[in-house]
């Protein structure tokens, strides 16, 4: 009977302390899900945090890059030279009527630097070169006066030999060949001048042409689309003004120094007819010296 209490006093003890053993492990796997749990949820947290900072950063980026792109233009536009937004203009304005509003400017320049070279060439001191011959009209008579012409450049010394050269027929054929000879004198200083001209009244002419072309092109795009929209008729109202601003340009070069050109001619042919003159009076006067 003792045995089989101690038996069954043993059996309960070890049931008890198994059961709680197994309390206890179960309370340990609860604390260990309990902790993986808050674990995972901390790093869900932070995972979301994270991904909003990432989604705010991206955002601000994208809004950065956008207000960049958006001042991009203008800041390339004032970093240009004032050649290469010419350059970027005329190419824009297409090439049809900009090539040819080129053409007219090249053509009009290079007759211009031809013109300016020519009659800086011909301007003489008229007033050092009646001095020299009305020296050597007394020391060697016409003929040491004719070689002084001879070796002096311009329309004045070629008319003054001329007229040197007729002086033995009398004042009146000397004074005639003078005048004759300033006519032949004047046509050489005003050669292709019109040509100048020309260039002045056709580059704006073709401009405006171009602009006409482009308002057409710029109509028959909003009757293609249906719509009148400034993205429709931009690029063939930015082309008609392109073209009329380069023929203006291209005219007021031209006409500032056609302008020049003139007023030079003007210049040269007054000296030529006060020579002319003051020539004559020293013929003369060398003819009454003489008689």
């Amino acid at each position: 009977m003792k045995q089989l209490f101690a038996l069954l006093t043993l059996t309960a003890v070890l049931n008890f302390t198994n059961t709680t053993k197994v309390y206890a492990q179960e309370a340990d796997a609860q604390t260990e899900q309990t902790a993986e749990d808050s674990a995972t949820q901390a790093k869900a947290e932070a995972d979301a945090k994270a991904k909003a900072e990432a989604d705010a950063k991206a955002k601000a980026e994208k809004e950065a890059q956008a207000a960049a792109d958006a001042t991009t233009p203008e800041v390339v536009e004032e970093d240009l030279s004032f050649t290469q937004i010419i350059k970027q203009k005329f190419i824009e304005g297409g090439p049809g009527f900009m090539g040819i509003v080129l053409v007219c400017l090249i053509l009009g320049l290079a007759i211009v630097i031809e013109r300016i070279v020519y009659l800086n060439m011909a301007t003489t001191n008229t007033d050092k070169l009646l001095k020299n011959i009305e020296d050597s009209l007394n020391a060697g008579g016409v003929e040491a006066a004719k070689e002084v012409c001879r070796n002096t450049k311009g329309p004045v010394a070629s008319i003054f030999y001329q007229g040197l050269d007729r002086s033995h027929e009398g004042i009146d054929m000397v004074e005639k060949s003078v005048v004759s000879y300033g006519g032949v004198q004047m046509g050489l200083l005003e050669k292709g001048i019109s040509w100048i001209s020309l260039f002045i009244a056709l580059a704006p002419m073709l401009g405006f042409m171009g602009t006409v072309i482009g308002m057409i092109g710029a109509f028959d795009a909003i009757a293609a689309a249906g719509d009148i929209s400034p993205a429709v008729v931009a690029d063939g109202i930015k082309v008609a003004l392109l073209t009329t601003v380069f023929g203006l340009i291209v005219a007021i070069i031209l006409q500032i120094f056609y302008n020049y050109i003139v007023a030079k001619v003007d210049n040269l042919v007054n000296d030529m007819e006060n020579a002319s003159i003051s020539l004559i009076d020293l013929l003369v006067k060398h003819q009454l010296s003489k008689k």
